[in-house]
């Protein structure tokens, strides 16, 4: 039986808060697959990425990435740079993952709201970590990212939830100034334990059982 619970509704990012973030061995997979300058890769990768999380296909984003460092991958290595780089960012922090399951049992209401393209976001869409989660937003649905506004209206729309009775946790600074600009209660993650302590005041009791490491 579900718990009612009449706080606010929680609405998190996924990278690098429920996540963690792609390691090092990760992304020296990466690099090695790439072939190419690791600065250079990167910079591709970063580069084009805003355009992948609002809509492009994975086809159209490598061979972005490709152009722009200077690379020549035939399909089989394009198949396997998509592979490893979606694989990168599916590891949940298993600290937030438990959190998510206390905050479902206790009946509070919760939401995602990531920059994700469509391989990543078709990939969570069936995370057993997400699945209690009232709704998962995408950029690459919206065709927006955040920090855009119409993002952050339509997240409040969606859920018909009242600016000051959304609460809304992201590790980018620019995303939590935005969402504040619209009255939603936001907070910039830094760490679990911090998160822990704000949502203790918000929700009245100590939710998260798990101190930082």
């Amino acid at each position: 039986m579900t718990i009612e619970c009449s706080g606010p509704v929680i609405v998190f990012d996924y990278g690098e808060v429920v996540s963690l973030p792609p390691s090092a061995e990760d992304r020296a997979a990466l690099e090695g697959l790439s072939g190419t300058d690791a600065g250079a890769f990167w910079e591709a990768y970063w580069g084009e990425r805003r355009e992948y999380d609002r809509g492009l296909t994975a086809a159209e984003y490598w061979g972005r990435v490709a152009l722009r460092a200077g690379a020549d991958w035939d399909a089989a290595r394009t198949q396997r740079l998509w592979a490893a780089d979606v694989a990168s960012w599916l590891r949940p922090d298993p600290r937030v993952a438990d959190l998510l399951a206390e905050l479902a049992g206790r009946g509070v209401r919760t939401a995602l709201l990531s920059n994700a393209p469509a391989d990543i976001a078709g990939a969570l869409r069936h995370s057993p970590a997400l699945a209690a989660m009232e709704h998962l937003f995408f950029s690459c649905d919206l065709g927006a990212c955040k920090p855009e506004p119409g993002v952050y209206r339509h997240v409040l729309e969606a859920l018909g939830s009242a600016p000051a009775e959304t609460v809304f946790v992201d590790d980018r600074k620019e995303n939590v100034l935005a969402a504040a600009e619209h009255g939603i209660d936001a907070h910039h993650y830094t760490g679990f334990a911090a998160f822990r302590a704000f949502l203790a005041e918000r929700l009245g009791a100590e939710p998260g059982r798990h101190a930082e490491p």
